[in-house]
């Protein structure tokens, strides 16, 4: 069993919740003798879990995001080498390469101390935590400056951008060592850290990344077959505050309200009637996304009904978009611009609906809003929730397999079995029970290709999964050069959509091939209304720009067209 308590963990990374990294390393105060024991050198470790370190991509920078009428400098095609989160990435990244390049060379120190392989498996750790580090890097600038040792200002200045696709073989070197000497799980009297598991599931996502799929495929393989992990057995509860530590999980940071580590900006997620702003919503893009339950697109089943979109489809639909009628956080939800009263739950009375326009001009633009992960602890503790920070889960690995065996042509009743036991899960049964979800058995590597990249989809939707996989699919300039719509005003949306029965899509969007709806006949028909127009420049946003000081500073090469 994990561990499900952290209080040392947690106090060694709580800093970081105040935007203070404390980058000072530990070793500045005895720099000659410091990684020499133990105690020292998990210390030294620990310092690299601080939340700061790991970054996780925004949902707001893709298509399955509504932020009212704003844009992101993602989905303007603003990004430059001065926005702020290319800097920060970039400055916090190195910053945790180099804590990590300096466990990795400063433990020989304790060799006197410490068995070989005790040796070996914080060597492990720190180059775990290095090859995740410059994965980031990799994925998201290309080529950029390679330190696996400890250097100092002038000859970092003096150094130059390696080619991505060499520091792609260290960082399989790097993920591979740790592999090797990792713990597989951890006692629940110890503090929970990387294990071997990790090291194969990280190593997976930056080779699909990098299309390569052959690397991809084994590694997922090595992590199933370690049997260390397994689907959350609710999709719903797996990403809520009350879940620690689950056995999905695969690599996590903890969160703790005493701690003051928590999941900021809740309130913009939660619903009006329940005290938010309800402003970070999801798109139409997504909702339309959900197939139903026939396992088909909304535009060719015949259980799909434009007027109750919510009716017959896949249960992750309802999991992370709340459902009109139904009760959410103490209040029925309906953003319908008649209901003007709803009920509250707690004591069955009517209350004024602030979750429709006709009543609250800044209720969701498009009527939808997020239930995934959310319920009533958000509504508690000055809008501070501690859901753990899962970086990567199981379900991940399982379809990253799929993919890579189906990009290769290797297509078995593995890849089905990958695909069918993630989607099984969301309708509660086994992936056996093939009569009682709409399990994949098809094999032509096209229609799969389409069923993964959906699948995944549904499944990571809030999790900031989407945005590497439409960048390293090549669909970012095609998603994000599309509209965002929404509901039309109160007294035209009673007027065009609810009096002619038209509730709530007038119209069944079609879903092309790459499962992307098409809103433009219902808007040409001035049935809908454009709220933001995303814009993205396929000349050179599929990499990120370097920040402009080191470009300045140390001579490095700008990503073309920056």
């Amino acid at each position: 069993m994990k561990p499900h308590i952290f209080i040392l963990f947690l106090l060694l990374i709580s800093a970081s919740s105040c935007g203070d990294l404390n980058l000072v390393p530990l070793s500045d105060g005895s720099g000659e003798t410091w990684n020499s024991n133990s105690e020292e050198i998990e210390m030294s470790l620990n310092g690299l879990y601080k939340d700061a370190f790991w970054m996780k991509d925004q949902d707001d920078w893709t298509d399955d995001w509504m932020y009212r009428d704003a844009t992101t400098p993602i989905t303007s095609a603003t990004l430059n080498g001065e926005t702020d989160f290319v800097k920060t990435w970039w400055t916090n990244t190195y910053k945790a390469i180099a804590r990590a390049n300096i466990v990795i060379q400063s433990i020989s120190r304790a060799q006197e101390n410490l068995s070989p392989d005790l040796i070996a498996r914080y060597t492990g750790e720190a180059r775990f935590i290095r090859a995740a580090q410059y994965s980031r890097l990799i994925s998201h600038y290309g080529n950029v400056v390679y330190l696996d040792k400890q250097v100092d200002i002038e000859e970092a200045l003096q150094m130059k951008q390696t080619d991505k696709q060499v520091i792609l073989k260290s960082i399989y070197e790097d993920f591979d060592f740790a592999a090797a000497h990792l713990k597989k799980t951890y006692a629940s009297n110890e503090l929970l850290r990387a294990t071997s598991g990790a090291a194969l599931a990280m190593k997976a996502r930056i080779a699909l990344q990098m299309g390569d799929w052959a690397v991809a495929r084994d590694a997922a393989k090595a992590c199933i077959e370690s049997t260390a992990y397994k689907l959350h057995p609710s999709f719903s509860d797996l990403f809520l505050s009350k879940t620690k530590n689950s056995v999905e999980s695969i690599f996590s940071l903890p969160r703790s309200i005493t701690l003051k580590v928590t999941q900021g900006d809740c309130q913009n997620y939660v619903t009006r009637n329940a005290g938010g702003y309800a402003a970070k919503v999801p798109s139409w893009d997504l909702f339309c996304a959900y197939l139903c339950k026939d396992g088909l697109p909304i535009d060719e089943s015949p259980l799909f009904d434009p007027h109750k979109p919510f009716q017959n489809r896949d249960p992750r639909c309802a999991a992370t978009i709340v459902e009109f009628q139904t009760p959410f956080l103490g209040f029925m939800y309906q953003p319908h611009p008649d209901s003007v009263k709803v009920r509250k739950t707690s004591d069955n009375t009517l209350v004024d609906n602030k979750d429709t326009r006709s009543v609250a001009q800044y209720a969701s633009y498009n009527g939808l809003v997020w239930k995934k992960g959310v319920d009533g602890d958000w509504l508690l503790n000055s809008w501070q929730v501690e859901p753990d920070k899962i970086i990567i889960r199981y379900a991940d690995v399982l379809l990253m397999y799929a993919e890579a065996k189906i990009e290769l042509g290797d297509i078995d009743q593995t890849v089905l079995n990958a695909i069918n036991t993630v989607r099984a899960r969301a309708y509660g049964v086994a992936y056996t029970a093939t009569t009682s979800y709409p399990a994949v058995n098809i094999t032509n590597p096209a229609e799969l290709r389409k069923i993964v990249r959906t699948e995944r989809r549904m499944e990571f939707a809030m999790e900031g999964v989407r945005y590497m996989d439409i960048i390293r699919w090549k669909l970012a300039e095609k998603v994000l050069n599309k509209i965002n719509y929404g509901l039309l005003e109160p007294d035209d949306l009673r007027k065009k959509i609810v009096q002619k029965g038209l509730w709530f899509f007038p119209q069944t969007p079609s879903i092309d091939e790459d499962g992307v709806a098409d809103f433009s006949p219902m808007y040409d028909a001035g049935l809908i209304k454009q709220i933001a127009i995303r814009k993205f420049d396929a000349t050179r946003q599929y990499l990120w720009p370097v920040p402009s000081t080191e470009v300045l500073t140390s001579g490095l090469i700008q990503n073309p067209n920056y």
